[in-house]
């Protein structure tokens, strides 16, 4: 009996110490395998945004097209891509987040190998312009259909996307490089065949209720172009508009410069070395993106991050239009720049998130189309001013857009109380910046 009465206490310690154990973190790789079809299609769409970037001269080249047309291979996809994101909300309330995702995917694989069977530059621009609508709504709807199938709850979703999204925007450029050093054909076909493997991942793995259409909370076909009645929305839209007028000069206008000054000096600086300096460029975006950004919002405030970055990015702007026959200063000043970008793409997105009352899907959309719709404009005029006034002015025209972009978010910082003070959960923060980036 003492022996019955004294084991009681014992088992009941260590059962209330098993209760009290913390829970074990959840991994962010022991997911299903859904979640990593879905991410992988992510990383191959984020590709694609620089994959051209190391085939532009070889694009004029072959095809007799001059900079200023080839540049405009972003500004379709751009464009479009910027259009549709107002959409892609009404799109996939009423379809569902698979079925938008499926369609997406098609669109890609389909009209990126139509640009690399093109024959001429202006059908490469057409089919880079259906390349965008593919891409925009497939990005639009990945985070979510990633939050709904991942174990671990939304946090190790939102990381896992954020990766995806990293490693994309870095390893595009390279893959470019590499595939058009071969043919300039090659990066075009290459993402038809990794985004069909992915289409064909997300359809057999994909299931739930992310199949059907959304019920009780339809969104209408103009919400996107309401939500621009929200002041804070409209101040942050604003301010995206100039800085991605500049991101991209930097982007699409780049190669140019960089080969010039690479044959002034009797060197030659093809699609493999063009892709090597964006890789730079894209891992360091990437490094910024995922963890650097977050450290320096949380210890400073959203707000003041925005213009540090801002004016950093204009002096790396400043120093490539002074030194635009110097192929290292270039290339240190893109690299460098991918630093910048990355925090400040971040600050932004979160910026948005925590401005506004607005659901974050919409807010997201309507943002993200107005930023987009400001990349847009940047390639179509970088290729006449370098060729009318200089090689340097595209330059000097973005140090010019990110200045209004600072006056902007000056002018209007009374409707973003909020983001001006520093972050208490950096969980919470994370999961604002990734809805962001859809």
């Amino acid at each position: 009996m003492s022996l019955s009465t004294s084991s009681t206490p014992q088992q009941g310690t260590a059962a209330q110490q098993a209760d009290a154990a913390p829970p074990r973190k959840p991994s962010i790789l022991k997911q299903p395998i859904a979640v990593w079809a879905i991410a992988f299609a992510c990383m191959v769409s984020f590709m694609g945004i620089g994959l051209v970037d190391p085939i532009l001269p070889a694009i004029s080249q072959e095809l007799d097209a001059t900079p200023g047309q080839t540049m405009l291979l972003f500004t379709s996809y751009l464009f479009i891509t910027g259009i549709a994101m107002f959409f892609t909300g009404w799109v996939s309330s009423r379809i569902g987040i698979k079925k938008t995702l499926m369609i997406g995917l098609v669109l890609i694989v389909a009209f990126a190998a139509l640009a690399g069977a093109s024959g001429s530059v202006g059908e490469i621009i057409g089919f880079r312009a259906g390349w965008g609508l593919g891409n925009a709504l497939f990005i639009s709807t990945a985070l979510s259909a990633i939050v709904g199938a991942a174990a671990g709850g939304s946090s190790q979703a939102v990381m896992l996307y954020e990766a995806a999204l990293g490693v994309g925007m870095a390893v595009g450029p390279l893959l470019g490089g590499l595939l058009g050093s071969l043919s300039w054909r090659g990066p075009f076909f290459g993402t038809a065949a990794l985004m069909a493997v992915g289409f064909i991942a997300v359809m057999a793995l994909l299931r739930g209720p992310q199949n059907a259409p959304t019920t009780g909370g339809r969104v209408s076909l103009t919400a996107g172009f309401s939500a621009l009645k929200d002041p804070a929305l409209r101040v942050l839209a604003l301010t995206a508009l100039f800085y991605n007028f500049a991101f991209f000069i930097l982007l699409a206008y780049s190669p140019y410069p960089l080969e010039s000054a690479a044959a002034a000096h009797g060197a030659e600086f093809g699609a493999h070395e063009l892709g090597l300096v964006f890789f730079g460029w894209g891992l360091a975006l990437a490094i910024a993106s995922v963890f650097l950004a977050p450290m320096l919002t949380r210890r400073f405030g959203l707000r003041p991050v925005l213009y540090t970055m801002l004016v950093l990015l204009a002096a790396c702007m400043a120093v490539a239009a002074l030194a635009i026959d110097s192929l290292p200063t270039l290339i240190v000043m893109i690299v460098l720049s991918g630093l910048f970008q990355g925090v400040m793409n971040t600050a932004l997105t979160e910026t948005v998130m925590e401005a506004t009352e607005l659901p974050r899907s919409i807010a997201s959309s309507t943002y993200s189309g107005v930023r987009f719709l400001g990349g847009a404009v940047a390639p179509a005029v970088a290729g006449p001013l370098s060729e009318a006034l200089g090689a340097e002015v595209p330059y000097w025209l973005a140090v010019v857009t990110i200045a209004i972009a600072v006056l902007v978010l000056a002018i209007g910082g009374r409707h973003l109380s909020g983001p001006a003070r520093p972050h208490e959960s950096a969980e919470a923060e994370a999961e604002a910046i990734a809805v962001g980036s859809e």
